[in-house]
């Protein structure tokens, strides 16, 4: 279904104060979005989490099976020029129609796809207008709820942060990385001497090996070991097992062996194994600038004890600085690992904005509720209390 608004009023805002965007579409037919979509992938303002080829596997395998239908939101100017599109499911929460990014708890940072110009102009009138017309859209959408944003990306301010909005419940560790610096720049010498100690150990492995997967073979054999290894590592660490969930195997598995026009695939994975099995698996998105992990996890056996997730992870530090990376980011949590290589958090906020009446109480619940897990996450008491109690609901 595609419906198309150009209403009086937007129409009547852009000629009186120059607001630029002139009618907006809802496209539910993933097909008929993807020229657009693609189009403002290409040297656009977007992160790599909305690529194409990684939402429509997410809706394809999760959000069909999740009742979330698309709703994929096109802005244009007066000369039907693409201006933005929002990558959006649109599902009933507790009786109300919710729309949210596309990818659910897979996606770390959920962004517009936005024309570049248009994205370094952008007003609060424009925002203003955006939602008018999207409250005017026949999908009957109650609320928006918006999370994890990026303030920036590629040092640009996301416009959307121009509406009202809250810090996410989360923070996202951040590396900067620079072309120019050395090694040990990027990673101590002290802490680089501590993890060859260690590797000394696994180099005695027949057929041990650093490996980006770059063949079908390759990949499959990565997939196959991470859905072995992840149930047994999650289990051991009494947290739910969220890739057992309905068809986000399938999901990860078909954006890892999709091919990017430039070369790499959706989701790249780097690995250490040896010959008798794959040791530590860490994959992400990368785009050029930053990458920016997705999933990971390490094997259970012996070769554990000598910390194979950190070797992996300076390896992958250094492969991404000696490509010409600017950034790397761990995803979103602030687990210990994540601080020993970095510094610095990527802001990223939410925004709960209501469309009608219904969604107002909705959207201030869930405002609530995200500043209450903010407070838990930051509170380290109540952070221990809420880990102690989600293990023994896991038991």
């Amino acid at each position: 279904m595609t419906a198309l608004i150009g209403s009086p009023t937007v129409k009547a805002q852009e000629r009186s104060d120059g607001r630029r965007i002139a009618h907006l579409e809802i496209l539910q037919d993933l097909r008929e979005a993807e020229p657009i979509w693609r189009n403002l992938e290409v040297s656009q303002f977007s992160t790599p989490y909305q690529r194409f080829d990684l939402l429509s596997a997410w809706q394809r395998h999760v959000g069909t099976g999740e009742q979330l239908q698309p709703g994929i939101i096109v802005a244009f100017d007066a000369q039907r020029q693409p201006l933005l599109l929002l990558p959006l499911a649109i599902g009933t929460e507790s009786g109300v129609r919710v729309a949210r990014f596309m990818g659910g708890k897979h996606t770390t940072f959920n962004m517009a796809l936005w024309q570049r110009e248009f994205a370094a102009s952008a007003t609060r009138g424009d925002l203003d207008a955006l939602v008018q017309g999207i409250s005017a859209l026949p999908a009957r959408i109650d609320v928006l709820a918006f999370t994890q944003q990026p303030r920036r990306w590629r040092d640009q301010q996301n416009p959307m942060a121009l509406l009202p909005n809250q810090p996410s419940a989360n923070g996202c560790p951040l590396m900067i990385l620079s072309p120019a610096s050395s090694p040990s720049e990027r990673i101590s010498n002290s802490f680089r001497r501590r993890l060859k100690g260690k590797e000394r150990k696994l180099q005695a492995l027949p057929g041990y090996r650093y490996c980006v997967a770059t063949t079908d073979t390759e990949i499959k054999r990565m997939c196959d070991a991470f859905f072995a290894i992840k149930p047994l590592r999650m289990a051991a660490q009494k947290l739910p097992n969220v890739f057992a969930e309905a068809g986000v195997e399938d999901f990860l598995r078909s954006a890892c062996l999709t091919p990017l026009t430039g070369g790499g695939r959706v989701i790249e994975i780097h690995g250490l194994e040896c010959d008798a099995e794959v040791i530590a698996i860490f994959a992400g998105v990368a785009d050029g600038h930053r990458f920016s992990m997705m999933f990971n996890t390490y094997t259970m056996s012996e070769s554990a004890r000598y910390s194979p997730g950190l070797i992996l992870m300076r390896d992958i530090i250094d492969h991404y600085a000696e490509n010409g990376y600017t950034s790397l980011d761990l995803g979103i949590g602030s687990d210990d690992y994540k601080r020993l290589f970095c510094k610095s958090d990527e802001p990223i906020f939410d925004s709960y904005l209501p469309l009608t009446t219904r969604g107002r109480m909705a959207a201030i619940g869930m405002s609530s509720l995200a500043r209450a897990k903010r407070l838990v996450k930051q509170t380290p008491a109540l952070k221990r209390t809420a880990q102690m109690l989600r293990g023994m609901l896991h038991r």
